[in-house]
């Protein structure tokens, strides 16, 4: 593969959390776009597999770490063993809403403390230090107004995890104050959904998927009997809840180009935030329906009570992101679903 030369000086980029679903994908992007790449990632809740899957992708020397984050002394240590690293992707974090609600202690601890060992070794970097936060839409709750920009109000948090969203951004805002060097854009990214056209990663959710699409492709796999469509009585077209579903390669994409946004110079402000999702919300069953048409499956679906926490509708309003730092989803919802359902029969050799 013709990777591209990077014009950017001293970019050796941390990407934490970068065997995940959307760290795996980010890292292929940056490599491909020049970039040095620092993979760390404790495998909590992912696999080496991954970055075997990356490897065949880019055919390019990589950069692995397994090292936990919350251990202080080892963060400590990788950043004195990696003094070049000029910049830093945060993605690892725990991330599933309902088990944020029955294990509230350990995402405080894994999500925030996490964050705060990197934030003292960075405060000791002298230069500007571009750091990109992987952020969530849930910090919104339920808007008031649709689609969703960045002005809206942030909620109380429906969910543990969702609130670690939001103290991690007051975290980060507190702490650029003290550090005149740090950069911050967060990313508040709506629905991931698809894997990389590949086909070789793609999301890999541990035990009983929490997300819509990977349930879709594994009741379609064979692997349940059932996909559950949570509530039917929402005020939507069809009573189903409605999502911004954004394909994981476009989101990717959006973190390098937020980071050369800092590189560069073009940041106005230290701290910044940009919404990420296609503008465009689909309800459950549109969805389902969508993933029928391109595969040929017909799903096995039934209604099931609505979760606690889930909301009635979310999709963004993504002006901010198209104008200041010239991004925009260029794929499709059918090309997502095609993608994702082609990595589904990969990882189950159908």
């Amino acid at each position: 593969m013709q990777l591209k030369k990077n014009t950017i000086s001293n970019s050796k980029i941390l990407v934490t959390g970068g065997l995940g679903y959307i760290g795996s994908h980010t890292s292929v992007e940056l490599i491909q776009q020049g970039f040095e790449v620092i993979i760390v990632d404790d495998l909590s809740n992912s696999s080496p597999s991954v970055l075997e899957g990356i490897k065949k992708i880019i055919d390019y020397p990589i950069t692995f770490i397994e090292l936990d984050l919350k251990d202080k002394n080892s963060v400590k240590d990788l950043f004195e063993l990696n003094p070049d690293i000029s910049g830093v992707i945060h993605f690892a974090a725990s991330k599933a809403v309902g088990e944020s609600r029955i294990k509230p202690i350990e995402y405080y601890e894994n999500n925030l403390v996490s964050l705060i060992n990197l934030l003292k070794e960075i405060d000791k970097k002298g230069d500007s230090f571009p750091f990109i936060f992987s952020s969530s839409c849930t910090v919104y709750g339920q808007a008031d107004q649709l689609p969703i920009n960045e002005l809206a109000p942030i909620k109380k948090a429906e969910s543990p995890y969702g609130n670690t969203k939001q103290v991690g951004e007051e975290i980060l805002f507190d702490a650029l104050i003290a550090n005149k060097c740090l950069r911050v854009v967060s990313l508040r990214y709506f629905n991931p959904i698809g894997a990389h056209p590949s086909g070789e990663i793609g999301e890999l959710p541990n035990g009983k998927p929490q997300n819509l699409v990977p349930f879709i492709t594994q009741t379609a796999a064979g692997i349940h009997k059932k996909l559950s469509v949570f509530g039917n009585d929402y005020p939507t077209i069809d009573g189903t809840c409605i999502r911004d579903y954004i394909h994981i390669v476009d989101l990717a994409k959006a973190h390098v180009i937020a980071l050369r946004h800092i590189t560069l110079k073009n940041q106005v402000k230290s701290f910044e935030v940009f919404n990420i999702g296609t503008g465009k919300g689909s309800t459950v069953l549109e969805v389902i329906k969508t993933f029928e048409k391109i595969s040929g499956q017909s799903l096995n679906y039934e209604i099931s009570p609505r979760r606690k926490g889930d909301i009635t509708a979310a999709y963004a309003d993504t002006r901010k992101a198209n104008k200041v730092l010239g991004w925009e989803a260029e794929l499709s919802l059918e090309e997502a679903l095609i993608s994702a359902w082609k990595w589904e029969k990969k990882i189950r050799e159908l």
